[in-house]
């Protein structure tokens, strides 16, 4: 999440987001808990009212995160924890680039019998679907630290990485439709807000 090559880094737009979204959610006299994942202390904040929610929210965002070593990212974990903390009707918001491995079940049954809607708000830079030509590049996974080196010269390379990422993201789009689960895709590149605004807005007259 800490990667950008566009506007802003990935994180900056899920600050951003989930921040929009907390206000969203208070403002309309909803409670607000928070889970962050990702880094070696993940943060859990039951659910709260008004600013104090807001409050939460922000000092778990502002948070400097422990990302060595990070290890796999656990988004399933994650869900388990806010699932416990449903008491009443509630939905729950993912905020991620849903990039590493895929141990979580977004569908509302698993997390909670409280939970009536999962949302996907997926981040993405525009450099992880296509690659420059910019000769050898090194490549690592910031999740296990593997290195891949790799002559970006090679126009069939190219091509074949821009192919193979658009059928990864249409594959996690699918399994998310598969699933009920509203989703969303916005990019470090433009403007993000405005998307996102019209997705409330019109997420909000269907419920």
């Amino acid at each position: 999440m800490t990667f950008g090559t566009a506007d802003r880094r990935k994180w900056d737009v899920a600050e951003g987001v989930s921040l929009a979204i907390g206000h969203f959610a208070v403002r309309r006299g909803n409670r607000l808990a928070v889970a962050t994942f990702g880094d070696q202390n993940p943060v859990t904040s039951p659910a709260r009212q008004g600013n104090r929610g807001l409050l939460a929210l922000l000092l778990a965002l502002r948070r400097e995160p422990d990302l060595e070593p990070a290890g796999p990212t656990s988004l399933g974990t994650a869900l388990g924890r806010l699932g416990r903390l449903a008491r009443r009707r509630a939905v729950i918001v993912v905020v991620s680039d849903f990039r590493g491995p895929r141990d979580w079940r977004l569908a509302p049954a698993p997390a909670s019998r409280h939970v009536n809607d999962v949302v996907a708000i997926e981040i993405r830079d525009p450099r992880e679907q296509e690659l420059p030509d910019v000769g050898d590049l090194w490549l690592v996974d910031p999740e296990s630290g593997q290195q891949l080196r790799v002559d970006t010269r090679s126009r069939k390379l190219r091509e074949r990485f821009d192919a193979d990422a658009a059928a990864e993201r249409e594959e996690l789009a699918r399994e998310l439709r598969s699933l009920g689960v509203a989703h969303l895709t916005l990019s470090t590149s433009g403007d993000w807000l405005r998307r996102l605004v019209g997705f409330l807005q019109t997420e909000g007259r269907r419920r």
